[in-house]
C-alpha cells in the first residue's frame, strides 16, 4: 500500500544491507515531479557528541584510525546509542569508555544531522564539565589517543580543516559560542 512521505509516495520499500549499526533501504517512489524513482536511505543507530571541558577552557578531543577515511581523525567523543538507552546516559558512558572522563555537569546543546539528502542518523550534542578523569575502557576496535587542548584551538582546527568530522565541528562551534555570550 502506498505511503506519503512529504511530498513523495513510496511505492515498496526493500531492504539492500544491515547489520547491528546501518540499514541501507531503497524506496521505489512517486517523486514530486509525478515520475517514477528510486530513493536510497542509510539508516545509522541514533549516537551522541560529546566536548568535555575543564575550567582552564581545555577541551579533551580523540585522535584516532578511521578505517572509511584511510586516516588519523581528530574529533570530540562520540558513539552510539544502545536501544532505549537516554541520551545523556550515552553520553557519559561513551566519554567514560574512550577518555576515562566522568563529568558532573551536563549541558544539551541539541542535535546534528550527518547528511540531510541520503543519511538518517541524528547525533545528540552535549557539553560536559566539572571533570574526573579515570582510566578509560575503549572496545576493541578502538585505539584512542586522548588530546587536550584549548577550545581557541579547537575551532582554529576546525577553521583550518583539521578537524572535518561534522558533529565536531558543529559542537566545538555551538559550545564555543555558548561559553563566550
Amino acid at each position: 500500500m502506498p505511503q506519503k512521505k512529504g511530498p513523495w509516495t513510496i511505492q515498496a520499500t526493500s531492504q539492500k544491507y544491515h547489520n547491528s549499526f546501518i540499514k541501507v533501504r531503497e524506496d521505489q517512489v512517486l517523486q514530486p515531479d509525478g515520475q517514477l524513482g528510486m530513493y536510497a536511505t542509510v539508516v545509522m543507530k541514533p549516537g551522541v557528541a560529546i566536548l568535555p571541558i575543564d575550567s582552564d577552557r581545555v577541551v579533551y578531543l580523540t585522535r584516532q584510525f578511521r578505517y572509511a577515511l584511510g586516516k588519523e581523525s581528530i574529533e570530540v567523543v562520540c558513539g552510539a546509542l544502545e536501544e532505549d538507552e537516554p541520551h545523556q546516559e550515552a553520553a557519559q558512558r561513551e566519554v567514560q569508555e574512550e577518555l576515562g572522563i566522568k563529568a558532573d555537569e551536563w549541558i544539551e546543546l541539541g542535535e546534528f544531522d550527518l547528511d540531510t539528502s541520503i543519511v538518517h542518523c541524528p547525533v545528540h550534542l552535549f557539553l560536559a564539565k566539572q571533570l574526573t578523569f579515570t582510566q578509560p575502557n575503549q572496545e576493541g576496535t578502538e585505539t584512542i589517543e586522548r588530546l587536550r587542548i584549548s577550545l581557541d584551538a579547537a575551532v582554529q582546527m576546525v577553521m583550518d580543516s583539521v578537524i572535518t568530522h561534522a558533529p565536531s565541528c558543529g559542537l566545538i562551534l555551538k559550545a564555543h559560542k555558548v561559553l563566550s555570550d
